[in-house]
């Protein structure tokens, strides 16, 4: 059926394409976006054309309400984003995230809707999921800030003895650690508690590392590869924290996109959470290095920094077998086929390099060891 639905954030990077896959599908688009300085510059981003735009802050209550005029379904995805900021700017992130959201829950109770998809972040689960060498598994896992300033960067069990990373699933324990995280599952639960007392349907997207062209190139607390492709793109070697070897799940924005269309069009998943990622693990330094290759600027390595940044893990990727199982989720655009595309839209950007500002920030506050 088709239908009217508001995206909160829609004017930012997966908004857009959110936007553009709902209309694609013969729906109506309402975007609700503040349209903040560090993510888009000084102006409006292209949007696609047919999408109705409202510019204001979430916490503006009037604002909202007007939003959510005639709407059949809401996408909240508008947050403030990043893990390392969200350590020193703690009320702008627990005002933007958690405050915005109390007030576009508040104004749905007048405003009543039939289902609400929040985006969420993996950055909920702490460390993924681990094994041990008798198969015992681990999802309470913890780094050794000890272990970590001698340069051991992988998490052991009590016994000292490795570790292995395995696909994480929505059953594992959350372990907040970073104010981002704290502010995403507050998200992601305020929207999940007033469906069930409101009796809207709600559910819950966690994202792992989302990628892919419309990136802000010029905002160093946005995804990885868009800080390594601003730093290539200006002659800079991407930074790294740790040694590099660090594990991640890089899910593209267009299967992102269908993963949202999904959890507003598919029966019986009220109340339900769900990994979208690609289901695939990749170490951050080889990411850097397939990106330099598709930029043609292979013979700049990346910076190994050896130092840890205060509030990230060591490896988390995502088990997508619920979202297979219940949306009909099938990720289509994987990373290793995906990174010429990237570069060649790169190509066309004015890109802004910000890296070094975003390190001195965190190293002022003492938040990289």
């Amino acid at each position: 059926m088709l239908g009217t639905f508001l995206i909160t954030g829609g004017a930012g990077f997966i908004g857009r394409h959110l936007a553009r896959e709902l209309l694609a599908h013969g729906h109506r688009v309402r975007i609700l976006d503040a349209l903040v300085q560090q993510v888009h510059g000084d102006g409006l981003p292209d949007l696609p054309e047919g999408v109705e735009f409202i510019q204001a802050d979430l916490r503006d209550m009037a604002a909202v309400s007007r939003a959510l005029e005639g709407v059949d379904g809401v996408y909240h995805l508008a947050a403030e984003v990043g893990v390392g900021q969200s350590m020193y700017e703690i009320e702008r992130y627990v005002s933007g995230n958690d405050v915005g959201t109390a007030v576009l829950l508040q104004a749905m109770i007048d405003k009543p809707v039939r289902r609400i998809v929040v985006a969420s972040s993996m950055s909920v689960y702490g460390e993924g999921v681990y094994v041990d060498s008798t198969g015992l598994t681990h999802d309470r896992v913890r780094r050794d800030g000890g272990r970590m300033k001698q340069g051991q960067w992988n998490p052991v069990n009590p016994l000292g003895s490795e570790l292995t990373p395995v696909p994480t699933a929505e059953e594992k324990p959350v372990d907040l650690a970073s104010i981002y995280a704290l502010t995403k599952y507050a998200q992601e639960q305020a929207v999940l508690i007033f469906g069930r007392a409101y009796g809207v349907e709600a559910v819950a997207l966690r994202l792992f590392n989302v990628f892919g062209p419309g990136q802000a190139l010029s905002n160093p607390y946005t995804g990885v590869l868009a800080n390594f492709a601003s730093r290539l793109a200006n002659g800079q070697a991407p930074m790294i924290f740790e040694d590099g070897r660090q594990r991640r799940d890089f899910v593209h924005v267009r299967d992102v996109a269908c993963a949202f269309r999904l959890a507003m069009e598919r029966p019986g998943i009220a109340g339900h959470l769900f990994n979208i990622g690609s289901g695939r693990s990749y170490a951050i330094a080889d990411v850097a290095r397939m990106l330099a290759d598709a930029m043609g600027a292979g013979l700049i390595l990346p910076d190994i920094l050896g130092r840890a940044r205060s509030g990230d893990i060591r490896h988390c990727f995502a088990d997508i077998s619920r979202a297979r199982e219940m949306l009909g989720y099938q990720p289509r655009y994987l990373l290793e086929d995906s990174l010429y595309e990237m570069a060649g839209w790169v190509a066309q950007m004015e890109a802004h390099d910000r890296g070094s500002e975003m390190r001195r920030q965190l190293e002022q506050r003492g938040l990289v060891s």
